[in-house]
Protein backbone atom coordinates (compact mmCIF):
# COMPACT_ATOMS: atom_id res chain seq x y z
CA UNK A 1 0.00 0.00 0.00
CA UNK A 2 0.96 3.42 -0.66
CA UNK A 3 1.60 5.41 2.51
CA UNK A 4 1.27 9.15 3.19
CA UNK A 5 4.90 9.72 3.19
CA UNK A 6 4.97 8.47 -0.26
CA UNK A 7 1.91 10.11 -1.51
CA UNK A 8 3.54 13.44 -0.80
CA UNK A 9 7.13 12.39 -2.54
CA UNK A 10 7.50 14.66 -5.84
CA UNK A 11 3.69 15.17 -6.65
CA UNK A 12 4.27 18.17 -8.74
CA UNK A 13 1.35 18.31 -11.58
CA UNK A 14 2.73 19.86 -15.14
CA UNK A 15 1.39 23.63 -13.66
CA UNK A 16 3.96 22.99 -10.72
CA UNK A 17 1.08 22.47 -7.85
CA UNK A 18 1.64 20.10 -5.37
CA UNK A 19 -0.70 17.95 -3.25
CA UNK A 20 -1.27 18.90 0.41
CA UNK A 21 -1.08 16.75 3.03
CA UNK A 22 -4.48 17.35 4.22
CA UNK A 23 -5.93 17.38 0.16
CA UNK A 24 -9.46 15.24 0.85
CA UNK A 25 -8.90 13.33 -2.73
CA UNK A 26 -8.40 9.79 -3.10
CA UNK A 27 -4.99 8.75 -1.60
CA UNK A 28 -4.74 6.97 -5.19
CA UNK A 29 -5.25 9.93 -7.31
CA UNK A 30 -1.85 11.36 -7.94
CA UNK A 31 0.92 10.91 -10.86
CA UNK A 32 2.95 8.19 -10.76
CA UNK A 33 6.84 9.04 -10.40
CA UNK A 34 9.83 6.65 -10.85
CA UNK A 35 11.16 5.11 -7.38
CA UNK A 36 7.14 5.04 -6.06
CA UNK A 37 5.67 1.72 -4.55
CA UNK A 38 3.05 0.58 -7.46
CA UNK A 39 -0.55 1.11 -6.48
CA UNK A 40 -2.23 -2.03 -6.19
CA UNK A 41 -5.07 -2.42 -9.37
CA UNK A 42 -8.39 -0.60 -8.49
CA UNK A 43 -10.91 -3.18 -7.11
CA UNK A 44 -12.30 -3.75 -10.20
CA UNK A 45 -9.67 -5.04 -11.99
CA UNK A 46 -10.11 -9.02 -11.56
CA UNK A 47 -9.56 -12.15 -13.31
CA UNK A 48 -13.21 -13.04 -15.40
CA UNK A 49 -12.86 -16.02 -17.00
CA UNK A 50 -15.17 -14.78 -19.97
CA UNK A 51 -12.36 -13.10 -21.39
CA UNK A 52 -10.44 -16.50 -21.83
CA UNK A 53 -10.33 -16.78 -25.20
CA UNK A 54 -8.04 -20.03 -24.81
CA UNK A 55 -5.05 -18.04 -23.94
CA UNK A 56 -3.50 -20.23 -21.63
CA UNK A 57 -2.85 -22.25 -24.62
CA UNK A 58 -0.92 -19.58 -26.79
CA UNK A 59 2.72 -19.63 -26.47
CA UNK A 60 4.43 -16.63 -28.44
CA UNK A 61 8.26 -15.65 -28.33
CA UNK A 62 8.78 -18.07 -25.53
CA UNK A 63 5.62 -16.85 -23.24
CA UNK A 64 2.98 -18.71 -22.36
CA UNK A 65 -0.40 -16.86 -21.99
CA UNK A 66 -2.19 -18.04 -18.55
CA UNK A 67 -5.27 -17.91 -16.89
CA UNK A 68 -4.45 -15.92 -14.27
CA UNK A 69 -1.86 -13.77 -15.73
CA UNK A 70 1.75 -13.81 -13.53
CA UNK A 71 2.31 -11.05 -11.51
CA UNK A 72 5.19 -9.04 -12.97
CA UNK A 73 7.14 -6.11 -13.04
CA UNK A 74 5.39 -5.12 -16.09
CA UNK A 75 2.06 -6.02 -14.60
CA UNK A 76 2.13 -4.61 -11.40
CA UNK A 77 3.21 -0.64 -13.39
CA UNK A 78 0.22 -1.46 -15.62
CA UNK A 79 -1.92 -1.99 -12.60
CA UNK A 80 -0.63 1.09 -10.79
CA UNK A 81 -1.36 3.05 -14.13
CA UNK A 82 -4.74 2.14 -13.75
CA UNK A 83 -5.33 4.89 -11.10
CA UNK A 84 -4.06 7.94 -13.19
CA UNK A 85 -4.58 9.38 -17.07
CA UNK A 86 -2.46 11.43 -18.83
CA UNK A 87 -0.60 14.26 -17.08
CA UNK A 88 0.39 17.19 -19.11
CA UNK A 89 -2.86 17.15 -21.17
CA UNK A 90 -4.67 17.00 -17.83
CA UNK A 91 -3.25 19.71 -17.03
CA UNK A 92 -3.88 21.43 -20.32
CA UNK A 93 -7.86 20.89 -19.51
CA UNK A 94 -7.72 22.68 -16.74
CA UNK A 95 -5.76 25.12 -18.15
CA UNK A 96 -8.51 25.42 -20.78
CA UNK A 97 -10.85 25.93 -18.18
CA UNK A 98 -9.22 28.76 -16.58
CA UNK A 99 -8.50 30.30 -19.89
CA UNK A 100 -11.97 29.39 -22.08
CA UNK A 101 -11.76 26.58 -24.15
CA UNK A 102 -11.96 28.64 -27.27
CA UNK A 103 -9.15 30.58 -26.55
CA UNK A 104 -7.11 27.30 -25.37
CA UNK A 105 -8.67 25.47 -28.90
CA UNK A 106 -6.63 28.58 -30.67
CA UNK A 107 -4.08 28.27 -28.99
CA UNK A 108 -3.24 24.79 -28.98
CA UNK A 109 -3.84 24.86 -32.90
CA UNK A 110 -1.31 27.34 -33.42
CA UNK A 111 1.25 25.33 -31.51
CA UNK A 112 0.46 22.03 -33.69
CA UNK A 113 0.74 24.23 -36.74
CA UNK A 114 3.81 26.70 -35.74
CA UNK A 115 5.43 25.12 -33.01
CA UNK A 116 4.80 26.45 -29.23
CA UNK A 117 6.95 29.54 -29.79
CA UNK A 118 4.57 31.36 -32.54
CA UNK A 119 1.84 31.30 -29.44
CA UNK A 120 2.29 34.21 -27.47
CA UNK A 121 1.90 34.08 -24.16
CA UNK A 122 1.41 30.14 -24.04
CA UNK A 123 0.32 29.41 -20.77
CA UNK A 124 2.90 27.47 -19.01
CA UNK A 125 0.66 24.18 -18.90
CA UNK A 126 0.59 24.26 -23.14
CA UNK A 127 4.29 24.59 -23.01
CA UNK A 128 5.14 21.95 -20.84
CA UNK A 129 2.68 19.60 -23.46
CA UNK A 130 4.57 20.65 -26.23
CA UNK A 131 8.00 20.50 -24.60
CA UNK A 132 7.35 16.39 -24.36
CA UNK A 133 5.43 16.41 -27.86
CA UNK A 134 8.58 18.50 -29.54
CA UNK A 135 11.65 16.48 -27.57
CA UNK A 136 9.96 13.18 -27.23
CA UNK A 137 11.35 10.68 -24.48
CA UNK A 138 10.48 7.98 -26.59
CA UNK A 139 12.55 8.77 -29.86
CA UNK A 140 11.11 8.95 -32.99
CA UNK A 141 12.97 7.32 -35.64
CA UNK A 142 11.18 7.66 -38.87
CA UNK A 143 12.89 4.69 -40.74
CA UNK A 144 12.38 2.24 -37.65
CA UNK A 145 8.70 3.38 -37.71
CA UNK A 146 8.28 3.14 -41.16
CA UNK A 147 9.80 -0.48 -40.91
CA UNK A 148 7.18 -1.22 -38.33
CA UNK A 149 4.48 0.49 -40.49
CA UNK A 150 4.92 -1.99 -43.11
CA UNK A 151 5.20 -5.20 -40.68
CA UNK A 152 1.87 -4.44 -39.41
CA UNK A 153 0.21 -3.58 -42.13
CA UNK A 154 1.70 -6.43 -44.00
CA UNK A 155 -1.04 -8.83 -41.57
CA UNK A 156 -3.80 -10.56 -43.54
CA UNK A 157 -7.10 -9.43 -43.51
CA UNK A 158 -8.27 -11.75 -41.02
CA UNK A 159 -6.01 -10.96 -38.42
CA UNK A 160 -7.14 -7.04 -38.98
CA UNK A 161 -10.52 -8.17 -38.47
CA UNK A 162 -9.89 -10.40 -35.44
CA UNK A 163 -8.42 -6.88 -33.77
CA UNK A 164 -11.17 -4.94 -34.55
CA UNK A 165 -13.70 -7.58 -33.30
CA UNK A 166 -11.73 -7.67 -30.47
CA UNK A 167 -11.43 -3.76 -29.87
CA UNK A 168 -15.14 -3.75 -30.54
CA UNK A 169 -15.83 -5.86 -27.16
CA UNK A 170 -13.22 -3.96 -25.06
CA UNK A 171 -15.25 -0.77 -26.61
CA UNK A 172 -19.13 -2.12 -25.48
CA UNK A 173 -18.19 -4.51 -23.21
CA UNK A 174 -15.27 -3.72 -21.40
CA UNK A 175 -15.49 -2.25 -17.73
CA UNK A 176 -13.42 0.72 -17.97
CA UNK A 177 -13.86 1.68 -21.54
CA UNK A 178 -17.93 0.56 -21.64
CA UNK A 179 -18.37 2.91 -18.87
CA UNK A 180 -16.22 5.64 -20.50
CA UNK A 181 -18.00 5.68 -23.72
CA UNK A 182 -21.59 5.03 -22.89
CA UNK A 183 -21.51 7.47 -20.23
CA UNK A 184 -20.43 9.92 -23.01
CA UNK A 185 -23.88 9.21 -24.63
CA UNK A 186 -22.12 9.81 -27.87
CA UNK A 187 -22.66 5.99 -29.18
CA UNK A 188 -26.51 6.62 -28.58
CA UNK A 189 -27.05 10.23 -29.50
CA UNK A 190 -24.36 10.07 -32.41
CA UNK A 191 -23.04 7.00 -33.52
CA UNK A 192 -21.94 7.98 -37.09
CA UNK A 193 -20.08 10.63 -36.00
CA UNK A 194 -18.60 8.57 -33.78
CA UNK A 195 -17.64 5.90 -36.29
CA UNK A 196 -16.82 8.42 -38.75
CA UNK A 197 -13.61 10.01 -36.08
CA UNK A 198 -12.54 6.24 -34.83
CA UNK A 199 -12.10 4.56 -38.11
CA UNK A 200 -10.54 7.86 -40.39
CA UNK A 201 -8.05 8.70 -37.30
CA UNK A 202 -7.46 4.67 -37.96
CA UNK A 203 -6.68 4.86 -41.39
CA UNK A 204 -4.70 8.31 -41.29
CA UNK A 205 -2.34 6.92 -38.91
CA UNK A 206 -1.43 3.81 -41.15
CA UNK A 207 -0.21 6.53 -43.65
CA UNK A 208 3.67 6.84 -44.07
CA UNK A 209 5.01 9.87 -42.17
CA UNK A 210 1.82 10.23 -39.96
CA UNK A 211 3.92 10.71 -36.94
CA UNK A 212 6.35 13.32 -38.27
CA UNK A 213 5.82 16.28 -36.25
CA UNK A 214 4.09 18.67 -38.41
CA UNK A 215 1.84 16.33 -40.33
CA UNK A 216 -1.66 16.90 -40.11
CA UNK A 217 -2.30 13.17 -38.43
CA UNK A 218 0.11 13.82 -35.50
CA UNK A 219 -2.06 16.91 -35.08
CA UNK A 220 -5.29 15.24 -35.10
CA UNK A 221 -3.61 12.24 -32.59
CA UNK A 222 -3.16 15.18 -30.54
CA UNK A 223 -6.78 16.40 -30.65
CA UNK A 224 -8.41 13.52 -30.29
CA UNK A 225 -5.72 13.16 -26.89
CA UNK A 226 -7.11 16.27 -25.63
CA UNK A 227 -10.70 14.90 -26.70
CA UNK A 228 -9.48 11.82 -24.07
CA UNK A 229 -8.46 14.59 -21.18
CA UNK A 230 -11.76 16.66 -21.85
CA UNK A 231 -13.78 13.16 -20.86
CA UNK A 232 -11.49 12.08 -18.33
CA UNK A 233 -12.34 14.95 -16.37
CA UNK A 234 -15.49 15.52 -17.09
CA UNK A 235 -16.60 11.60 -15.78
CA UNK A 236 -14.20 12.52 -12.82
CA UNK A 237 -16.24 15.74 -12.17
CA UNK A 238 -19.86 13.51 -12.57
CA UNK A 239 -18.54 9.77 -10.80
CA UNK A 240 -16.59 11.49 -8.22
CA UNK A 241 -14.34 9.44 -6.06
CA UNK A 242 -16.96 6.66 -4.98
CA UNK A 243 -16.32 5.38 -8.42
CA UNK A 244 -12.64 6.19 -9.03
CA UNK A 245 -12.20 3.88 -5.43
CA UNK A 246 -13.17 1.12 -6.98
CA UNK A 247 -12.61 1.15 -11.16
CA UNK A 248 -9.88 3.69 -11.24
CA UNK A 249 -9.48 6.72 -13.15
CA UNK A 250 -11.90 6.80 -16.73
CA UNK A 251 -9.47 6.37 -19.84
CA UNK A 252 -6.46 5.52 -17.47
CA UNK A 253 -3.23 5.52 -18.51
CA UNK A 254 -2.56 2.00 -18.68
CA UNK A 255 -5.86 1.16 -20.71
CA UNK A 256 -4.85 3.74 -23.31
CA UNK A 257 -1.26 1.73 -23.18
CA UNK A 258 -2.85 -1.78 -23.36
CA UNK A 259 -5.15 -0.51 -26.65
CA UNK A 260 -2.09 0.24 -28.66
CA UNK A 261 -0.63 -3.30 -27.69
CA UNK A 262 -3.44 -4.96 -28.84
CA UNK A 263 -3.53 -2.48 -31.73
CA UNK A 264 0.06 -3.46 -32.68
CA UNK A 265 0.35 -7.24 -31.91
CA UNK A 266 -2.74 -8.78 -31.82
CA UNK A 267 -2.88 -9.00 -35.96
CA UNK A 268 0.32 -10.13 -35.62
CA UNK A 269 -0.63 -12.86 -32.69
CA UNK A 270 -3.69 -13.94 -34.90
CA UNK A 271 -1.80 -14.71 -37.78
CA UNK A 272 1.41 -16.46 -35.33
CA UNK A 273 -1.43 -18.36 -34.09
CA UNK A 274 -2.77 -19.42 -37.27
CA UNK A 275 0.37 -21.30 -38.63
CA UNK A 276 1.93 -17.60 -40.35
CA UNK A 277 4.84 -17.36 -37.87
CA UNK A 278 5.80 -14.29 -37.54
CA UNK A 279 9.39 -13.46 -36.10
CA UNK A 280 10.55 -11.61 -32.76
CA UNK A 281 11.81 -9.25 -34.89
CA UNK A 282 8.26 -8.62 -36.85
CA UNK A 283 6.79 -8.22 -33.22
CA UNK A 284 9.32 -5.66 -32.00
CA UNK A 285 9.35 -3.91 -35.74
CA UNK A 286 5.23 -2.94 -34.68
CA UNK A 287 5.72 -2.61 -31.36
CA UNK A 288 7.74 0.09 -32.08
CA UNK A 289 5.11 1.31 -34.69
CA UNK A 290 2.34 1.33 -32.17
CA UNK A 291 4.41 2.58 -29.05
CA UNK A 292 5.62 5.78 -30.47
CA UNK A 293 2.09 6.15 -31.57
CA UNK A 294 0.57 5.59 -27.82
CA UNK A 295 3.45 8.22 -26.85
CA UNK A 296 2.25 11.09 -28.59
CA UNK A 297 -1.87 9.93 -27.79
CA UNK A 298 -0.43 10.41 -24.04
CA UNK A 299 1.20 7.58 -22.38
CA UNK A 300 3.47 7.73 -19.58
CA UNK A 301 7.28 7.02 -20.68
CA UNK A 302 7.49 4.66 -18.15
CA UNK A 303 4.69 2.70 -18.82
CA UNK A 304 5.49 1.75 -22.92
CA UNK A 305 7.34 -1.70 -23.53
CA UNK A 306 10.51 -1.70 -25.01
CA UNK A 307 9.85 -5.32 -26.47
CA UNK A 308 7.41 -7.75 -27.48
CA UNK A 309 7.57 -10.03 -24.56
CA UNK A 310 7.03 -7.34 -22.23
CA UNK A 311 3.94 -6.04 -24.22
CA UNK A 312 2.16 -9.37 -24.23
CA UNK A 313 2.60 -9.82 -20.54
CA UNK A 314 0.59 -6.43 -20.71
CA UNK A 315 -1.90 -7.34 -23.05
CA UNK A 316 -2.39 -10.77 -21.12
CA UNK A 317 -3.33 -8.75 -17.75
CA UNK A 318 -5.46 -6.03 -19.22
CA UNK A 319 -7.72 -8.85 -21.12
CA UNK A 320 -7.86 -11.36 -17.98
CA UNK A 321 -8.57 -8.36 -16.00
CA UNK A 322 -11.04 -5.91 -18.35
CA UNK A 323 -14.28 -7.14 -16.79
CA UNK A 324 -17.75 -5.97 -17.58
CA UNK A 325 -20.12 -5.64 -18.81
CA UNK A 326 -20.96 -1.71 -17.63
CA UNK A 327 -24.16 -0.87 -16.70
CA UNK A 328 -23.53 1.11 -20.20
CA UNK A 329 -23.03 -2.01 -22.06
CA UNK A 330 -26.79 -2.82 -22.66
CA UNK A 331 -27.43 1.25 -23.07
CA UNK A 332 -25.30 1.04 -26.45
CA UNK A 333 -26.20 -2.56 -27.33
CA UNK A 334 -29.84 -1.93 -26.98
CA UNK A 335 -29.57 1.25 -29.08
CA UNK A 336 -27.12 -0.43 -31.58
CA UNK A 337 -30.33 -3.52 -32.01
CA UNK A 338 -33.57 -1.69 -31.97
CA UNK A 339 -33.91 -2.70 -35.58
CA UNK A 340 -34.16 -6.23 -34.78
CA UNK A 341 -36.56 -5.85 -32.13
CA UNK A 342 -39.75 -6.83 -34.82
CA UNK A 343 -41.79 -9.29 -33.17
CA UNK A 344 -43.10 -10.51 -36.88
CA UNK A 345 -41.60 -13.43 -38.65
CA UNK A 346 -39.60 -11.06 -40.89
CA UNK A 347 -37.98 -9.68 -37.79
CA UNK A 348 -37.68 -13.31 -36.87
CA UNK A 349 -35.36 -13.71 -40.04
CA UNK A 350 -33.59 -10.75 -39.49
CA UNK A 351 -32.17 -12.01 -36.38
CA UNK A 352 -31.30 -15.32 -37.78
CA UNK A 353 -29.38 -13.73 -40.50
CA UNK A 354 -27.23 -11.79 -37.90
CA UNK A 355 -25.78 -15.77 -36.85
CA UNK A 356 -22.77 -15.50 -39.12
CA UNK A 357 -21.53 -12.54 -38.08
CA UNK A 358 -22.37 -13.33 -34.76
CA UNK A 359 -20.42 -16.03 -35.09
CA UNK A 360 -17.53 -14.67 -36.58
CA UNK A 361 -17.38 -12.57 -33.67
CA UNK A 362 -17.83 -15.42 -31.65
CA UNK A 363 -14.50 -16.70 -33.21
CA UNK A 364 -12.54 -14.42 -31.91
CA UNK A 365 -13.45 -14.02 -28.85
CA UNK A 366 -15.60 -16.37 -27.29
CA UNK A 367 -19.38 -17.06 -27.17
CA UNK A 368 -19.47 -16.00 -23.50
CA UNK A 369 -18.13 -12.25 -24.40
CA UNK A 370 -20.66 -11.90 -27.37
CA UNK A 371 -23.29 -13.71 -25.12
CA UNK A 372 -22.64 -11.10 -22.24
CA UNK A 373 -22.74 -8.01 -25.33
CA UNK A 374 -26.12 -9.51 -26.28
CA UNK A 375 -28.15 -10.33 -23.33
CA UNK A 376 -30.04 -7.64 -23.00
CA UNK A 377 -31.01 -7.31 -26.82
CA UNK A 378 -33.45 -8.60 -29.40
CA UNK A 379 -30.19 -10.95 -30.45
CA UNK A 380 -30.19 -12.54 -27.24
CA UNK A 381 -31.36 -15.99 -28.28
CA UNK A 382 -29.67 -16.30 -31.65
CA UNK A 383 -28.18 -19.97 -32.51
CA UNK A 384 -24.49 -19.93 -33.57
CA UNK A 385 -24.82 -23.02 -34.62
CA UNK A 386 -21.95 -23.87 -36.52
CA UNK A 387 -20.98 -20.63 -37.76
CA UNK A 388 -17.40 -20.42 -35.85
CA UNK A 389 -16.13 -23.33 -37.14
CA UNK A 390 -17.05 -22.10 -40.31
CA UNK A 391 -16.20 -18.85 -40.32
CA UNK A 392 -13.00 -19.79 -38.36
CA UNK A 393 -11.52 -22.51 -41.08
CA UNK A 394 -12.09 -19.41 -43.41
CA UNK A 395 -9.97 -17.35 -41.14
CA UNK A 396 -7.45 -20.09 -41.16
CA UNK A 397 -7.35 -20.21 -45.05
CA UNK A 398 -6.74 -16.42 -45.16
CA UNK A 399 -3.93 -16.92 -42.92
CA UNK A 400 -2.74 -20.00 -44.46
CA UNK A 401 -2.54 -18.06 -48.00
CA UNK A 402 -0.86 -15.06 -46.84
CA UNK A 403 1.87 -17.54 -45.02
CA UNK A 404 2.17 -18.69 -48.65
CA UNK A 405 3.19 -15.46 -49.95
CA UNK A 406 5.39 -14.80 -47.57
CA UNK A 407 7.74 -18.13 -48.92
CA UNK A 408 7.84 -16.38 -52.58
CA UNK A 409 10.85 -14.01 -53.21
CA UNK A 410 10.79 -10.41 -53.06
CA UNK A 411 8.84 -10.09 -49.04
CA UNK A 412 9.94 -6.84 -49.01
CA UNK A 413 8.82 -5.28 -52.02
CA UNK A 414 5.31 -6.73 -51.87
CA UNK A 415 4.95 -4.90 -48.14
CA UNK A 416 6.20 -1.39 -49.50
CA UNK A 417 3.86 -2.29 -52.06
CA UNK A 418 0.58 -2.54 -49.79
CA UNK A 419 1.45 -0.39 -47.51
CA UNK A 420 2.46 2.73 -49.83
CA UNK A 421 -0.97 4.14 -49.41
CA UNK A 422 -1.62 3.20 -45.59
CA UNK A 423 -3.42 0.37 -44.86
CA UNK A 424 -5.72 -1.49 -47.18
CA UNK A 425 -8.00 -2.59 -44.41
CA UNK A 426 -8.31 0.80 -42.68
CA UNK A 427 -9.20 2.68 -46.15
CA UNK A 428 -11.94 0.33 -46.22
CA UNK A 429 -13.40 0.81 -43.44
CA UNK A 430 -12.49 4.68 -43.38
CA UNK A 431 -14.68 4.89 -46.47
CA UNK A 432 -17.73 2.82 -45.14
CA UNK A 433 -17.52 5.19 -42.31
CA UNK A 434 -17.26 8.34 -44.74
CA UNK A 435 -20.43 6.76 -46.89
CA UNK A 436 -22.30 6.37 -43.95
CA UNK A 437 -21.31 9.71 -42.24
CA UNK A 438 -22.24 11.71 -45.37
CA UNK A 439 -25.96 10.29 -45.74
CA UNK A 440 -26.74 11.98 -43.03
CA UNK A 441 -24.93 15.39 -43.59
CA UNK A 442 -22.14 14.84 -41.34
CA UNK A 443 -18.47 15.41 -42.84
CA UNK A 444 -15.22 16.32 -41.22
CA UNK A 445 -13.45 14.88 -38.66
CA UNK A 446 -12.49 18.42 -35.96
CA UNK A 447 -12.38 16.08 -32.90
CA UNK A 448 -13.99 18.73 -31.17
CA UNK A 449 -16.92 17.41 -29.93
CA UNK A 450 -16.07 17.51 -25.76
CA UNK A 451 -15.21 21.31 -25.04
CA UNK A 452 -17.82 22.03 -22.95
CA UNK A 453 -17.81 17.81 -21.29
CA UNK A 454 -15.02 19.09 -18.48
CA UNK A 455 -17.30 21.32 -16.53
CA UNK A 456 -20.03 18.20 -16.11
CA UNK A 457 -22.38 18.64 -13.30
CA UNK A 458 -21.54 16.37 -10.16
CA UNK A 459 -23.99 13.41 -10.46
CA UNK A 460 -24.99 13.77 -14.53
CA UNK A 461 -23.80 11.80 -17.30
CA UNK A 462 -21.61 13.57 -19.87
CA UNK A 463 -23.50 14.50 -23.15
Amino acid sequence: MVTQESRNVDKHSVSGSVRSAADDRHPYDYYFRPGMPCRPAPPRAVVNSMWDTGRHDIAILGRRFRQVPVETDVTRLFADHLWQGDEPMDAVVRCFARIGAQRGREMLDRALDDGIDAVGGAPEELAALFERLDNPAIPYDPVRWEHGRQVWISSSYAAKLGMLVGDFYGTFVGDEVAAATGATGRFVSDPYRRFLESNTWFRNVTYRDAMDRFSPVFKDTVRVRLMHAQVRAGLRRSWGDDHFARHGNPISNATMMGAAVTFGLLPLAIDHTHGRRRSAEDFDAALYYWAYIAYIFGVAEELIPRTAVDALETADFMTATAGGPSEWTAVMADSATTAFADPTMAGAIKRALTAPLLGLMAYYVGEPLVRALLKTTPLHAVRLGIWPHVLGAVVSLNVHYCAALDRLPALDWRRRRKAANGDPFWRQYAAIATAMAARRGITGTPYDHHEATPGTAPGCPVR
